[in-house]
């Protein structure tokens, strides 16, 4: 199999990469019937020099190769026709950006396996960025503490060089009495919980977070049985409500009332229901100031109707006027202040490469050998050859209309 790294050719640039130099090489050590070509470029977290230290070869054409590797979206021009690609489409929720890249991937048959759909028998992600989202998300959060009550200025992680560099900035820390609610138990949220946990931010339960003030900064982590109810059941059904959270009602009231920052972390569609409204937000004791929305869906597509718009690494935070409903200057006394970076791991792209790397050499890349096929595969290919797959077509109207 000869394998392309691709270059990551959407705009804001992402640096990331699917495989590391050491990660390429160990590939074709460990099996000589691999071949890997990468792409040159100037932007990649890890330089041309240092792929080509380990002797991967660069070029810019890929037509030759059987598999394409990257991060983010290829644009609808670069996609070359008849190939399989892997890569993070974010097509799945019938995302309209994606829409004319969906359509070149039919038009041209390509084979497009998506990072997002690659799941275990008991249907969990294999393979994922989002621990170091949470962990670049909850930093922010901290960092815009700093910015609200001028007690302390930390470095962007984007202005270091990994994350070890990142955490001698946590010697600046002067953090006040705060209290931070965390949405979520997944990867993500796991990774905002460990950026808490390294920060030394004392775990409390929800109850106590809600009913108690506290004499040093503290966080809960709230999960589905926490954030959401059904007025019938006196326990919290996990399964009802992953089958039917339309039914459901959220019990995150009391929060807004309890934190002053909210990191949120948790995965949300159209069906579930929010986490507060725009009048509830207008609410003389709404609690809130500051937001780390690491989900970052746009509103009116939200759970927290202030996410107006993705904001950038060069630019990471916005101000909200609840009043008004509209945007204002960050760090005010009456501003709800927002982070909705939507490719945060992007600030540790070195560290984010070499997990990502691991996960997809150890996990995914040995399906492609399995002689018999692999299903984890199949279930992944949202296209086959230029035509949705079973499980996908759910898409028809987007894929295939104009």
């Amino acid at each position: 199999m000869k394998i392309g790294i691709l270059r990551e050719e959407k705009f804001p640039r992402d640096s990331r990469v699917p495989l590391t130099p050491s990660q390429c090489k160990f590939l074709m050590e460990r099996h000589p019937d691999t071949e890997i070509v990468v792409q040159p470029c100037k932007y990649r977290c890890f330089t041309n020099e240092e792929f080509a230290y380990q002797d991967i070869k660069m070029n810019e054409d890929l037509t030759d190769c059987d598999l394409l590797l990257g991060v983010k979206e290829v644009p609808a021009d670069k996609l070359i026709a008849g190939k399989t690609y892997m890569f993070f489409s974010h097509t799945i929720k019938k995302q309209a950006q994606n829409k004319k890249m969906m359509q070149a991937i039919i038009e041209k048959e390509i084979t497009l396996i998506d990072y997002e759909c690659l799941k275990d028998t008991k249907g969990k992600r294999i393979i994922a960025f989002g621990r170091w989202a949470g962990i670049v998300g909850a930093y922010h959060a901290i960092r815009m503490i700093g910015f609200r009550t001028s007690r302390f200025r930390l470095r962007q992680m984007i202005d270091c060089l990994n994350f070890a560099e990142a955490q001698k900035e946590l010697e600046k820390l002067d953090l006040p009495k705060t209290k931070i609610v965390l949405t979520g138990t997944g990867r993500v949220s796991e990774g905002a919980a460990f950026m808490l946990d390294v920060i030394g931010i004392k775990k409390v339960s929800p109850y106590n977070f809600c009913y108690n003030e506290f004499d040093e900064p503290v966080y809960t982590q709230l999960g589905s049985a926490d954030m959401y109810y059904k007025d019938e059941q006196e326990k919290f059904d996990a399964a009802d409500y992953h089958a039917h959270p339309d039914l459901y009602e959220s019990a995150f009231y009391p929060f807004t009332k309890a934190a002053d920052v909210m990191i949120n972390g948790i995965y949300w569609d159209k069906r579930i229901p929010v986490f507060f409204t725009k009048e509830q937000m207008k609410e003389a004791d709404f609690r809130i100031k500051t937001i780390s929305d690491i989900t970052c869906d746009i509103a009116p597509d939200s759970s927290i109707p202030c996410t107006v718009y993705a904001s950038s690494i060069a630019d990471p935070y916005y101000g909200y006027h609840p009043a008004s409903e509209s945007l204002m200057q960050t760090f005010l006394p009456e501003s709800i202040d927002m982070m909705a970076i939507d490719n945060l791991p992007n600030e540790l792209p070195r560290d984010a490469s070499e997990d990502f790397g691991n996960m997809l050499v150890s996990r995914v890349l040995p399906e492609f050998r399995k002689a018999d096929g692999s299903s984890i595969l199949a279930k992944a290919t949202i296209v086959s050859a230029g035509k949705l797959c079973e499980d996908y077509l759910y898409m028809s109207d987007y894929a295939y209309s104009v």
